[in-house]
């Protein structure tokens, strides 16, 4: 099953089961990648959608961190609320050691020596974990200290 139409399903789901909270995370999930297939003009798949539900907890975790620091608490525990059911439908995250793994084998792959091919270890080791979580900024410091 699509992960587009596991999404429509679980809505009838929270529907019948009168999840209001629920319901709501999963309408907007629904639309933002409605959005994303207006914009492309056609169907996403799979990793595209992954893709965009990614984006949609970014922007949850930017919301967190605003609130918390506005000390408006209880806004800031929904969105950590919306991101936790967002996060059901996404794979799991890339490991540290997994990154750690890919780095090596990029820099071995690529024949990168100095600072200055971090943009292709960066490039092969973005491709090699498309469609899964990935934390840019450790992805970075990484790849920065192991080409020092």
């Amino acid at each position: 099953m699509k992960l587009r139409d596991k999404i429509n399903s679980d809505i009838t789901a929270a529907m019948k089961a009168k999840q209001a909270d629920r319901l709501s995370v999963l309408r907007m999930m629904k639309s933002a990648v409605k959005n994303k297939e207006i914009e492309k003009i056609g169907e996403l798949d799979d990793a595209e959608v992954i893709q965009t539900l990614i984006s949609l907890v970014k922007q949850r975790i930017d919301s967190v961190e605003q609130f918390t620091k506005g000390g408006r608490l209880e806004l800031a525990a929904k969105e950590a609320a919306e991101i936790k059911i967002i996060e059901e439908y996404l794979p799991a995250a890339v490991g540290d050691d997994e990154i750690a793994e890919a780095v090596s084998a990029a820099i071995a792959e690529l024949g990168a020596s100095s600072i200055k091919d971090m943009g292709k270890v960066m490039k092969a080791c973005m491709a090699k974990f498309s469609g899964r979580p990935l934390d840019g900024a450790k992805l970075s410091e990484l790849v920065k200290a192991k080409l020092s």
